[in-house]
């Protein structure tokens, strides 16, 4: 009675130690998707999966070390954040470089007003210093004192900057032509970003442009998490395109010891039919022989046949020719004789005789005529 419950109790204990199994070798695959492993491998070396399964908890799907992992993305955010102030100091530079060359396109094609003319000349001027002075101290960050470059130094060059009253109007007249420059290329990002949205008013693009870096963030995270999961699937149809290789190996493999094996022992019928068919073949030519040697015998035999029933047909030509010209003598003999009475009637026998013979010819040579045709 006991042992029925306890049945059923080995399959599922041993059911959920291979689903188990099949949880860790699926976790080691994915932990680490560099390395051409399969779960045939796993199963074959227990340790090694074992092995591999601790060694998950330690590294990343990269091989990094978690410590390193995180140093790794510390020092990424921190250049991220340099990244960020250098792309504004840039962006900033640029822009006013396009200010100031704008201005010298305005100034060669019409006539500018001398307040722009003194607002562009001192901004270009602050510029060139603020360049010199880069050039002469290129890293805020560096303790070692670097040689001067020509014995000069940033004092030096900040001596040339403009009067500061200059500078003051400049800077305060600035501020509101950066807004205007960076508010038009930014209305310029959103409609290449959206060409719906270019015919929009001002009101609802300033809203929409205020959202635009969450929306550009997202597209970037989203693009970011299908470029993983492309990375996940191209390692998982290079894991598996391995294992097919290899199956396929296998497989060729067999297939050769097949085709050896049914190559030696059909050599032996092979061997044969060839005999036959080349036999075959060697009967065929001979009696194409023969029948073209017989076809060559009749020719020659027919055309010497032609050949001597024309003689015989001349000789007969000629016979009936010359027992003709008898009879027509003959008859010419008979009309002469025929005043002398009895002695015409040996004549007539004689004649009678010949006239005989010249119908036995004259038959013989009809005869062989048909016979020729």
């Amino acid at each position: 009675m006991s042992a029925c419950p306890d049945a059923p109790c080995v399959p599922a204990l041993g059911s959920g130690d291979s689903l188990h199994q099949q949880g860790v070798h699926s976790k080691v695959l994915a932990s680490f998707p560099l390395c051409q492993l399969t779960e045939e491998d796993l199963t074959q070396n227990p340790l090694f999966c074992k092995f591999l399964a601790t060694l998950s908890h330690h590294v990343d799907r990269t091989g990094l070390a978690v410590s390193l992992k995180e140093e790794l993305e510390k020092a990424e955010r921190e250049l991220q954040t340099q990244r960020l102030a250098w792309l504004q100091s840039e962006s900033l530079f640029r822009l006013l470089q396009e200010m100031i060359q704008d201005h010298c396109v305005r100034q060669h094609h019409n006539s500018t007003s001398s307040e722009d003319n003194k607002f562009y000349e001192t901004m270009e001027q602050c510029l060139l210093v603020a360049q010199c002075v880069r050039q002469l101290d290129p890293s805020s960050t560096t303790g070692q004192e670097q040689p001067p470059l020509l014995g000069l130094s940033a004092k030096h060059v900040l001596d040339l900057m403009p009067p500061e009253k200059d500078v003051r109007h400049m800077k305060q007249r600035l501020l509101a032509e950066l807004e205007i420059r960076l508010k038009k290329k930014c209305f310029n990002i959103l409609s290449y970003y959206q060409p719906d949205w270019e015919d929009e008013s001002e009101g609802l693009k300033n809203l929409k442009l205020s959202r635009l870096p969450e929306t550009l963030e997202s597209e970037s995270k989203r693009v970011e998490a299908l470029r993983e999961k492309e990375w996940e699937r191209a390692t998982l149809l290079q894991r598996q395109t391995h294992y097919y290789l290899s199956e396929l190996m296998g497989c060729m493999q067999i297939l050769q010891s097949l085709i050896l094996d049914y190559h030696l022992k059909a050599q032996k019928e092979l061997d044969k039919k060839k005999v036959d068919y080349l036999e075959a073949k060697c009967q065929i030519v001979i009696r194409k022989i023969r029948a073209e040697m017989l076809q060559l015998q009749l020719d020659t035999y027919t055309a010497e046949k032609i050949s001597a029933h024309r003689k015989i047909k001349e000789k007969l030509d000629a016979e009936l020719k010359a027992v003709r010209a008898e009879k027509q003598s003959a008859e010419s003999m008979l009309s002469s004789f025929e005043i002398l009475g009895q002695e015409f009637e040996a004549l007539v026998q004689e004649y009678s005789q010949l006239r005989l013979e010249i119908d036995n010819k004259s038959w013989a040579l009809r005869e062989f005529s048909q016979h020729s045709h």
